[in-house]
Protein backbone atom coordinates (compact mmCIF):
# COMPACT_ATOMS: atom_id res chain seq x y z
CA UNK A 1 0.00 0.00 0.00
CA UNK A 2 2.91 2.34 0.69
CA UNK A 3 4.07 1.75 -2.87
CA UNK A 4 0.69 2.85 -4.17
CA UNK A 5 0.83 6.16 -2.31
CA UNK A 6 4.43 6.83 -3.28
CA UNK A 7 3.67 6.01 -6.91
CA UNK A 8 0.82 8.52 -7.03
CA UNK A 9 2.90 11.28 -5.44
CA UNK A 10 5.73 10.75 -7.91
CA UNK A 11 3.20 10.60 -10.75
CA UNK A 12 1.78 14.00 -9.87
CA UNK A 13 5.23 15.55 -9.54
CA UNK A 14 6.22 14.14 -12.91
CA UNK A 15 3.08 15.55 -14.52
CA UNK A 16 3.83 18.93 -13.00
CA UNK A 17 7.40 18.91 -14.29
CA UNK A 18 6.32 18.03 -17.82
CA UNK A 19 3.58 20.65 -17.95
CA UNK A 20 5.20 23.58 -16.12
CA UNK A 21 5.52 25.73 -19.24
CA UNK A 22 1.89 25.23 -20.17
CA UNK A 23 0.52 25.91 -16.71
CA UNK A 24 2.23 29.29 -16.51
CA UNK A 25 -0.74 30.60 -18.51
CA UNK A 26 -3.42 28.94 -16.36
CA UNK A 27 -5.60 31.25 -14.27
CA UNK A 28 -5.70 30.67 -10.53
CA UNK A 29 -9.45 31.15 -10.74
CA UNK A 30 -9.92 28.46 -13.39
CA UNK A 31 -12.66 26.10 -12.23
CA UNK A 32 -11.88 22.43 -11.87
CA UNK A 33 -14.27 20.14 -13.73
CA UNK A 34 -14.20 16.42 -13.08
CA UNK A 35 -12.48 14.59 -15.91
CA UNK A 36 -10.95 17.77 -17.29
CA UNK A 37 -7.43 16.59 -16.48
CA UNK A 38 -6.15 20.01 -15.39
CA UNK A 39 -2.42 20.22 -14.71
CA UNK A 40 -1.21 21.54 -11.35
CA UNK A 41 0.16 25.07 -11.16
CA UNK A 42 3.93 25.49 -10.87
CA UNK A 43 5.40 26.70 -7.59
CA UNK A 44 6.34 30.03 -9.14
CA UNK A 45 2.70 30.83 -9.83
CA UNK A 46 1.53 29.61 -6.44
CA UNK A 47 4.17 31.79 -4.77
CA UNK A 48 3.11 34.82 -6.81
CA UNK A 49 -0.45 34.40 -5.62
CA UNK A 50 0.69 34.05 -2.00
CA UNK A 51 2.82 37.20 -2.25
CA UNK A 52 -0.08 39.18 -3.71
CA UNK A 53 -2.30 38.21 -0.79
CA UNK A 54 0.42 39.07 1.72
CA UNK A 55 0.76 42.55 0.23
CA UNK A 56 -3.00 43.09 0.07
CA UNK A 57 -4.07 41.57 3.38
CA UNK A 58 -0.89 41.41 5.50
CA UNK A 59 -1.40 37.65 5.79
CA UNK A 60 -1.94 34.57 3.68
CA UNK A 61 -4.51 31.91 4.49
CA UNK A 62 -5.31 29.01 2.20
CA UNK A 63 -9.01 29.88 2.06
CA UNK A 64 -7.97 32.83 -0.11
CA UNK A 65 -7.20 30.39 -2.92
CA UNK A 66 -9.46 28.30 -5.12
CA UNK A 67 -9.54 24.54 -5.50
CA UNK A 68 -6.90 24.53 -8.23
CA UNK A 69 -4.46 26.50 -6.11
CA UNK A 70 -4.95 24.25 -3.08
CA UNK A 71 -4.67 21.06 -5.11
CA UNK A 72 -1.59 22.37 -6.92
CA UNK A 73 0.10 23.29 -3.63
CA UNK A 74 -0.67 19.82 -2.33
CA UNK A 75 0.80 18.19 -5.44
CA UNK A 76 3.90 20.38 -5.10
CA UNK A 77 4.49 18.98 -1.62
CA UNK A 78 3.33 15.65 -0.20
CA UNK A 79 -0.42 15.56 -0.98
CA UNK A 80 -1.19 15.54 2.75
CA UNK A 81 -4.15 17.78 3.57
CA UNK A 82 -5.54 19.10 6.84
CA UNK A 83 -9.33 19.05 7.11
CA UNK A 84 -10.99 20.92 9.95
CA UNK A 85 -14.45 19.60 10.75
CA UNK A 86 -17.52 20.25 12.88
CA UNK A 87 -21.17 19.18 13.08
CA UNK A 88 -23.10 21.22 10.52
CA UNK A 89 -25.14 23.07 13.15
CA UNK A 90 -22.09 24.21 15.16
CA UNK A 91 -21.08 27.88 14.83
CA UNK A 92 -17.88 29.74 15.78
CA UNK A 93 -16.06 26.56 16.71
CA UNK A 94 -12.65 28.29 16.67
CA UNK A 95 -13.62 30.45 19.66
CA UNK A 96 -14.31 27.45 21.92
CA UNK A 97 -11.99 24.71 20.78
CA UNK A 98 -10.83 24.20 24.36
CA UNK A 99 -14.38 23.33 25.41
CA UNK A 100 -15.13 20.75 22.70
CA UNK A 101 -14.91 17.01 23.21
CA UNK A 102 -14.41 15.45 19.78
CA UNK A 103 -14.80 11.95 21.24
CA UNK A 104 -18.57 12.37 21.53
CA UNK A 105 -20.66 10.39 19.03
CA UNK A 106 -21.81 13.51 17.16
CA UNK A 107 -18.27 14.71 16.45
CA UNK A 108 -17.00 11.20 15.70
CA UNK A 109 -19.76 10.66 13.12
CA UNK A 110 -18.71 13.79 11.27
CA UNK A 111 -15.06 12.78 11.39
CA UNK A 112 -15.74 9.29 10.08
CA UNK A 113 -18.03 10.55 7.30
CA UNK A 114 -15.24 12.79 5.97
CA UNK A 115 -12.68 9.98 6.08
CA UNK A 116 -15.12 7.66 4.33
CA UNK A 117 -15.74 10.23 1.61
CA UNK A 118 -12.03 10.70 0.92
CA UNK A 119 -11.34 6.97 0.83
CA UNK A 120 -14.37 6.22 -1.35
CA UNK A 121 -13.68 8.99 -3.86
CA UNK A 122 -9.96 8.21 -4.01
CA UNK A 123 -10.71 4.59 -4.89
CA UNK A 124 -13.28 5.69 -7.45
CA UNK A 125 -10.84 8.02 -9.19
CA UNK A 126 -7.90 5.63 -8.90
CA UNK A 127 -9.50 2.20 -9.33
CA UNK A 128 -7.61 -0.95 -8.56
CA UNK A 129 -5.61 0.48 -5.63
CA UNK A 130 -8.09 -0.37 -2.85
CA UNK A 131 -6.90 2.40 -0.51
CA UNK A 132 -7.88 2.26 3.14
CA UNK A 133 -7.91 5.09 5.68
CA UNK A 134 -4.69 3.67 7.12
CA UNK A 135 -2.97 4.12 3.74
CA UNK A 136 -4.08 7.74 3.45
CA UNK A 137 -3.44 8.84 7.06
CA UNK A 138 0.28 8.32 7.75
CA UNK A 139 0.66 10.73 10.68
CA UNK A 140 -0.65 10.25 14.24
CA UNK A 141 -4.26 11.40 14.42
CA UNK A 142 -5.37 14.24 16.70
CA UNK A 143 -7.36 13.06 19.71
CA UNK A 144 -8.18 16.60 20.85
CA UNK A 145 -8.61 19.01 17.94
CA UNK A 146 -11.33 18.59 15.30
CA UNK A 147 -8.95 18.06 12.39
CA UNK A 148 -7.96 15.19 10.10
CA UNK A 149 -4.63 14.85 8.28
CA UNK A 150 -5.21 12.78 5.16
CA UNK A 151 -3.74 12.38 1.69
CA UNK A 152 -5.88 13.76 -1.14
CA UNK A 153 -4.77 13.30 -4.75
CA UNK A 154 -7.73 14.82 -6.58
CA UNK A 155 -9.11 18.37 -6.96
CA UNK A 156 -12.63 16.99 -7.24
CA UNK A 157 -12.38 15.59 -3.72
CA UNK A 158 -11.19 18.98 -2.45
CA UNK A 159 -14.14 20.63 -4.17
CA UNK A 160 -16.63 18.23 -2.58
CA UNK A 161 -15.12 18.79 0.85
CA UNK A 162 -15.23 22.56 0.54
CA UNK A 163 -18.93 22.37 -0.27
CA UNK A 164 -19.73 20.44 2.92
CA UNK A 165 -21.15 22.46 5.86
CA UNK A 166 -19.26 20.09 8.18
CA UNK A 167 -15.86 21.15 6.78
CA UNK A 168 -14.19 24.20 8.31
CA UNK A 169 -11.12 24.17 6.08
CA UNK A 170 -9.16 22.05 3.60
CA UNK A 171 -5.49 23.00 3.40
CA UNK A 172 -2.23 21.54 2.07
CA UNK A 173 -0.02 20.74 5.03
CA UNK A 174 3.38 20.39 3.43
CA UNK A 175 3.65 23.27 0.97
CA UNK A 176 6.71 25.50 1.36
CA UNK A 177 7.59 28.49 -0.86
CA UNK A 178 11.23 27.92 0.03
CA UNK A 179 11.34 24.82 -2.11
CA UNK A 180 11.64 21.83 0.19
CA UNK A 181 9.78 19.96 2.87
CA UNK A 182 12.60 20.75 5.27
CA UNK A 183 15.22 23.43 5.71
CA UNK A 184 18.29 23.92 7.88
CA UNK A 185 16.99 27.24 9.16
CA UNK A 186 18.19 28.15 12.62
CA UNK A 187 20.31 25.01 12.97
CA UNK A 188 24.00 24.69 13.64
CA UNK A 189 25.51 25.69 16.97
CA UNK A 190 29.20 26.41 17.42
CA UNK A 191 30.63 27.17 20.86
CA UNK A 192 32.29 30.57 20.87
CA UNK A 193 36.07 30.39 20.46
CA UNK A 194 36.56 33.87 21.86
CA UNK A 195 34.11 35.92 23.92
CA UNK A 196 34.97 39.59 24.57
CA UNK A 197 34.97 40.44 28.26
CA UNK A 198 32.26 43.03 27.65
CA UNK A 199 29.82 40.31 26.59
CA UNK A 200 29.47 38.66 29.99
CA UNK A 201 29.81 39.04 33.73
CA UNK A 202 30.98 36.14 35.84
CA UNK A 203 28.62 35.59 38.75
CA UNK A 204 28.41 33.00 41.54
CA UNK A 205 28.80 30.08 41.74
CA UNK A 206 30.56 30.13 38.36
CA UNK A 207 28.40 31.11 35.38
CA UNK A 208 28.38 33.77 32.70
CA UNK A 209 25.60 36.31 32.78
CA UNK A 210 25.04 37.35 29.14
CA UNK A 211 25.45 41.04 28.39
CA UNK A 212 21.98 41.22 26.85
CA UNK A 213 20.32 40.33 30.16
CA UNK A 214 21.58 43.55 31.69
CA UNK A 215 19.75 45.59 29.03
CA UNK A 216 16.46 44.17 30.34
CA UNK A 217 17.58 44.46 33.99
CA UNK A 218 17.10 40.71 34.43
CA UNK A 219 19.89 40.45 37.03
CA UNK A 220 18.19 43.24 38.98
CA UNK A 221 15.07 41.10 39.20
CA UNK A 222 16.87 38.02 40.57
CA UNK A 223 16.84 39.36 44.14
CA UNK A 224 13.03 39.27 43.91
CA UNK A 225 12.31 36.32 41.62
CA UNK A 226 14.12 33.59 39.73
CA UNK A 227 10.99 31.94 38.27
CA UNK A 228 10.61 29.33 41.01
CA UNK A 229 7.42 27.27 40.77
CA UNK A 230 6.52 28.37 37.22
CA UNK A 231 6.63 25.94 34.29
CA UNK A 232 7.52 27.18 30.82
CA UNK A 233 6.71 24.97 27.84
CA UNK A 234 9.29 25.38 25.07
CA UNK A 235 8.07 24.24 21.66
CA UNK A 236 11.12 23.98 19.44
CA UNK A 237 13.63 21.47 18.03
CA UNK A 238 14.05 19.64 21.32
CA UNK A 239 16.98 19.72 23.71
CA UNK A 240 20.32 17.99 23.55
CA UNK A 241 20.84 14.86 25.67
CA UNK A 242 24.53 15.81 25.75
CA UNK A 243 24.06 19.18 27.42
CA UNK A 244 24.50 18.43 31.12
CA UNK A 245 22.98 21.76 32.19
CA UNK A 246 19.62 20.63 30.78
CA UNK A 247 19.92 17.10 32.13
CA UNK A 248 21.80 15.85 35.20
CA UNK A 249 22.98 19.36 36.18
CA UNK A 250 19.66 21.13 35.61
CA UNK A 251 19.50 21.35 39.39
CA UNK A 252 22.92 22.64 40.40
CA UNK A 253 24.40 25.61 42.19
CA UNK A 254 21.67 28.13 42.95
CA UNK A 255 19.13 26.25 40.82
CA UNK A 256 17.28 23.60 42.80
CA UNK A 257 13.99 21.82 43.37
CA UNK A 258 12.81 22.06 39.76
CA UNK A 259 12.05 19.74 36.86
CA UNK A 260 12.86 19.46 33.17
CA UNK A 261 10.58 17.13 31.22
CA UNK A 262 11.57 16.28 27.64
CA UNK A 263 9.00 15.15 25.05
CA UNK A 264 8.72 14.85 21.27
CA UNK A 265 5.78 15.14 18.85
CA UNK A 266 7.70 15.58 15.58
CA UNK A 267 7.61 12.62 13.20
CA UNK A 268 10.37 12.64 10.59
CA UNK A 269 9.37 9.31 9.08
CA UNK A 270 5.73 8.95 8.08
CA UNK A 271 5.95 5.19 7.84
CA UNK A 272 7.45 4.86 11.32
CA UNK A 273 4.19 6.08 12.85
CA UNK A 274 5.64 7.40 16.10
CA UNK A 275 7.43 10.65 17.06
CA UNK A 276 11.22 10.75 16.90
CA UNK A 277 11.65 11.69 20.54
CA UNK A 278 12.92 14.76 22.42
CA UNK A 279 16.53 14.95 21.25
CA UNK A 280 17.72 18.10 19.48
CA UNK A 281 19.41 17.45 16.15
CA UNK A 282 19.45 21.12 15.23
CA UNK A 283 20.72 23.02 18.26
CA UNK A 284 18.12 25.77 18.21
CA UNK A 285 15.91 24.33 20.94
CA UNK A 286 18.88 23.72 23.22
CA UNK A 287 19.87 27.37 22.94
CA UNK A 288 16.31 28.58 23.59
CA UNK A 289 16.11 26.34 26.66
CA UNK A 290 19.35 27.85 27.89
CA UNK A 291 18.07 31.41 27.51
CA UNK A 292 14.96 30.56 29.51
CA UNK A 293 16.18 28.21 32.20
CA UNK A 294 19.90 27.31 32.14
CA UNK A 295 20.97 26.75 35.76
CA UNK A 296 23.00 29.14 37.86
CA UNK A 297 25.58 26.48 38.48
CA UNK A 298 29.22 26.00 37.60
CA UNK A 299 31.66 25.57 34.75
CA UNK A 300 31.31 28.99 33.18
CA UNK A 301 28.17 28.26 31.14
CA UNK A 302 25.58 30.92 30.36
CA UNK A 303 22.74 31.30 32.89
CA UNK A 304 19.04 31.56 31.96
CA UNK A 305 16.73 34.43 32.79
CA UNK A 306 14.51 32.25 35.01
CA UNK A 307 17.12 29.88 36.38
CA UNK A 308 14.75 28.32 38.89
CA UNK A 309 11.71 27.77 36.68
CA UNK A 310 10.53 24.34 35.56
CA UNK A 311 10.87 23.47 31.88
CA UNK A 312 8.77 21.32 29.58
CA UNK A 313 10.67 21.08 26.31
CA UNK A 314 8.87 19.48 23.37
CA UNK A 315 10.53 18.67 20.06
CA UNK A 316 7.86 19.77 17.58
CA UNK A 317 9.95 20.62 14.50
CA UNK A 318 13.20 19.81 12.75
CA UNK A 319 14.14 23.52 12.49
CA UNK A 320 12.61 26.95 13.07
CA UNK A 321 10.40 27.00 9.96
CA UNK A 322 7.01 25.32 10.38
CA UNK A 323 6.79 24.25 6.75
CA UNK A 324 6.44 20.47 6.60
CA UNK A 325 3.35 18.36 7.25
CA UNK A 326 4.91 16.57 10.20
CA UNK A 327 6.18 19.90 11.59
CA UNK A 328 2.71 21.45 11.51
CA UNK A 329 1.11 18.44 13.16
CA UNK A 330 4.05 18.28 15.58
CA UNK A 331 3.51 21.90 16.62
CA UNK A 332 -0.25 21.40 16.93
CA UNK A 333 0.20 18.31 19.08
CA UNK A 334 2.85 20.02 21.19
CA UNK A 335 0.52 22.94 21.83
CA UNK A 336 -2.31 20.71 22.99
CA UNK A 337 0.03 18.80 25.32
CA UNK A 338 1.24 22.06 26.89
CA UNK A 339 -2.29 23.42 27.03
CA UNK A 340 -3.54 20.42 28.97
CA UNK A 341 -0.78 20.59 31.59
CA UNK A 342 -2.26 22.53 34.50
CA UNK A 343 1.20 23.46 35.76
CA UNK A 344 2.24 25.12 32.47
CA UNK A 345 1.74 28.88 32.56
CA UNK A 346 3.84 30.02 29.60
CA UNK A 347 4.42 28.68 26.09
CA UNK A 348 7.47 29.89 24.15
CA UNK A 349 7.62 29.38 20.37
CA UNK A 350 10.70 30.69 18.56
CA UNK A 351 9.38 29.14 15.35
CA UNK A 352 7.03 30.15 12.55
CA UNK A 353 6.28 30.58 8.86
CA UNK A 354 5.04 33.26 6.50
CA UNK A 355 1.99 31.13 5.59
CA UNK A 356 -0.82 30.82 8.13
CA UNK A 357 -1.94 27.26 8.80
CA UNK A 358 -5.33 26.47 10.32
CA UNK A 359 -4.03 23.20 11.76
CA UNK A 360 -1.59 25.18 13.95
CA UNK A 361 -4.00 28.07 14.43
CA UNK A 362 -6.54 25.69 15.97
CA UNK A 363 -3.95 24.54 18.48
CA UNK A 364 -2.88 28.10 19.36
CA UNK A 365 -6.50 29.02 20.05
CA UNK A 366 -6.96 25.85 22.08
CA UNK A 367 -3.95 26.70 24.27
CA UNK A 368 -5.08 30.32 24.60
CA UNK A 369 -8.50 29.14 25.71
CA UNK A 370 -6.75 27.15 28.43
CA UNK A 371 -5.28 30.37 29.81
CA UNK A 372 -1.70 30.01 28.58
CA UNK A 373 0.51 33.02 27.89
CA UNK A 374 1.93 32.35 24.43
CA UNK A 375 5.08 34.10 23.19
CA UNK A 376 6.02 33.75 19.52
CA UNK A 377 8.88 35.03 17.41
CA UNK A 378 8.07 37.88 15.03
CA UNK A 379 10.41 36.33 12.47
CA UNK A 380 14.04 35.96 11.50
CA UNK A 381 14.75 36.51 7.82
CA UNK A 382 15.06 33.68 5.35
CA UNK A 383 15.53 34.11 1.62
CA UNK A 384 11.78 34.11 1.03
CA UNK A 385 10.66 36.13 4.07
CA UNK A 386 13.28 38.88 4.28
CA UNK A 387 10.81 41.47 2.95
CA UNK A 388 7.98 40.48 5.25
CA UNK A 389 6.71 41.71 8.63
CA UNK A 390 5.50 39.64 11.58
CA UNK A 391 5.10 35.99 10.63
CA UNK A 392 2.67 33.27 11.71
CA UNK A 393 1.76 32.39 14.43
CA UNK A 394 3.14 35.54 16.08
CA UNK A 395 0.69 37.58 13.99
CA UNK A 396 -2.25 35.90 15.72
CA UNK A 397 -4.15 37.89 18.33
CA UNK A 398 -3.66 35.01 20.78
CA UNK A 399 0.14 35.32 20.64
CA UNK A 400 2.49 37.92 22.10
CA UNK A 401 4.91 38.80 19.29
CA UNK A 402 8.55 39.42 20.17
CA UNK A 403 11.46 40.72 18.10
CA UNK A 404 15.09 41.65 18.73
CA UNK A 405 16.79 45.03 18.65
CA UNK A 406 20.35 46.35 18.74
CA UNK A 407 21.84 47.86 21.87
CA UNK A 408 21.73 51.60 22.43
CA UNK A 409 19.37 54.21 21.05
CA UNK A 410 17.42 54.81 18.92
CA UNK A 411 15.64 51.47 18.97
CA UNK A 412 16.55 49.58 15.83
CA UNK A 413 15.65 46.01 14.96
CA UNK A 414 18.49 43.51 14.71
CA UNK A 415 19.80 42.72 11.23
CA UNK A 416 17.77 39.56 10.65
CA UNK A 417 14.76 40.44 12.79
CA UNK A 418 11.27 41.20 11.53
CA UNK A 419 9.23 44.12 12.80
CA UNK A 420 5.69 45.40 12.30
CA UNK A 421 2.47 46.54 13.92
CA UNK A 422 1.90 43.13 15.51
CA UNK A 423 5.11 43.32 17.60
CA UNK A 424 4.38 43.65 21.32
CA UNK A 425 7.83 43.73 22.97
CA UNK A 426 11.48 43.85 21.97
CA UNK A 427 14.62 42.44 23.53
CA UNK A 428 18.14 43.80 23.13
CA UNK A 429 19.81 41.03 21.18
CA UNK A 430 22.66 42.36 19.06
CA UNK A 431 25.64 44.66 19.41
CA UNK A 432 25.31 47.72 17.22
CA UNK A 433 29.09 47.78 16.74
CA UNK A 434 29.46 44.08 15.88
CA UNK A 435 26.42 42.18 14.59
CA UNK A 436 28.06 38.82 15.30
CA UNK A 437 27.93 39.49 19.04
CA UNK A 438 24.46 38.45 20.14
CA UNK A 439 23.08 36.76 23.27
CA UNK A 440 25.04 34.02 25.04
CA UNK A 441 23.40 30.67 25.68
CA UNK A 442 24.13 26.95 25.91
CA UNK A 443 25.74 24.91 23.16
CA UNK A 444 24.75 21.31 22.38
CA UNK A 445 27.31 20.07 24.89
CA UNK A 446 30.03 21.37 27.15
CA UNK A 447 30.38 24.52 29.22
CA UNK A 448 31.53 26.96 26.55
CA UNK A 449 28.66 29.32 25.66
CA UNK A 450 27.49 29.91 22.10
CA UNK A 451 26.13 33.09 20.54
CA UNK A 452 22.51 33.16 19.37
CA UNK A 453 20.38 36.05 18.12
CA UNK A 454 17.30 37.03 16.17
CA UNK A 455 13.71 37.17 17.27
CA UNK A 456 14.05 33.55 18.39
CA UNK A 457 16.42 34.44 21.22
CA UNK A 458 14.35 37.53 22.02
CA UNK A 459 11.25 35.36 22.44
CA UNK A 460 12.89 32.84 24.76
CA UNK A 461 14.36 35.64 26.87
CA UNK A 462 10.93 37.25 27.22
CA UNK A 463 9.42 33.92 28.27
CA UNK A 464 12.04 33.79 31.02
CA UNK A 465 11.17 37.30 32.18
CA UNK A 466 7.47 36.40 32.23
CA UNK A 467 8.30 33.40 34.43
CA UNK A 468 10.12 35.73 36.83
CA UNK A 469 7.06 37.97 37.00
CA UNK A 470 4.52 35.16 37.39
CA UNK A 471 6.54 33.53 40.16
CA UNK A 472 5.93 36.56 42.39
CA UNK A 473 2.25 35.58 42.48
CA UNK A 474 1.36 32.27 40.82
CA UNK A 475 -2.36 32.99 41.20
CA UNK A 476 -2.14 35.86 38.71
CA UNK A 477 -3.94 35.56 35.40
CA UNK A 478 -2.29 35.79 31.99
CA UNK A 479 -3.66 39.31 31.51
CA UNK A 480 -2.31 40.47 34.85
CA UNK A 481 1.17 39.24 33.95
CA UNK A 482 0.95 40.95 30.55
CA UNK A 483 -0.08 44.20 32.22
CA UNK A 484 2.98 44.07 34.46
CA UNK A 485 5.24 43.48 31.45
CA UNK A 486 3.61 46.31 29.54
CA UNK A 487 3.74 48.80 32.41
CA UNK A 488 7.46 48.11 32.86
CA UNK A 489 8.33 48.65 29.19
CA UNK A 490 10.44 51.50 27.88
CA UNK A 491 7.84 53.08 25.57
CA UNK A 492 4.72 52.59 27.66
CA UNK A 493 2.10 54.16 27.59
CA UNK A 494 3.01 54.88 23.97
CA UNK A 495 3.35 52.12 21.40
CA UNK A 496 5.77 52.17 18.50
CA UNK A 497 4.29 51.27 15.12
CA UNK A 498 6.92 48.57 14.51
CA UNK A 499 8.46 47.79 17.92
CA UNK A 500 5.47 47.64 20.25
CA UNK A 501 5.84 48.69 23.87
CA UNK A 502 9.63 48.54 23.71
CA UNK A 503 12.11 46.93 26.11
CA UNK A 504 10.84 45.30 29.32
CA UNK A 505 12.58 46.24 32.57
CA UNK A 506 12.42 42.89 34.38
CA UNK A 507 13.18 44.36 37.79
CA UNK A 508 10.31 46.85 37.53
CA UNK A 509 7.99 44.16 36.16
CA UNK A 510 8.51 41.74 39.05
CA UNK A 511 8.11 44.61 41.52
CA UNK A 512 4.88 45.67 39.82
CA UNK A 513 6.12 49.22 39.38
Amino acid sequence: MIRKITFLVFLFLAVNSCNEEATQQESLAQPIVEGQGAAPLPKSEINQFIERQLYRHNKFEWNMGDVNLIWSASVQSDSLMAIGYKPAKEQRVEDRLHLINIQTPEWQRVRQSIIDLVVRETNREFPGNNFSSRDLMPLPDSQILPAIDIKIFSPTIIQKLREMPEVRYVEPLGYSPEGGLRSDSGCGVTPATSIPAADYTTISPSVKQSWHQTAMNIPGAWSQSTGSGITVALLDTGTSPNQAKLNGEFNSGQSSGRTHERLGTYVSCWFCGTPDGPNDGCGHGTQMAGLIAAPRGSGGTAVGAAYNCNLLSIRVTSDVVINGSSEKTGVANGLTIAANRSNVKIISMSIGDVISTSRVSDAVKYAYGKGKLIFAAAGTSLSWTSWWGVIFPANMAECVAITGVKDGLPLEKCNTCHEGSKVDFVVVMQRRSDTNRTALSLALSGNTPAYVGGSSAATATTAGIAAQVWATNPSMTRDQVLTKLKNASSLYPSRNANLGWGIIDASRAVAGI
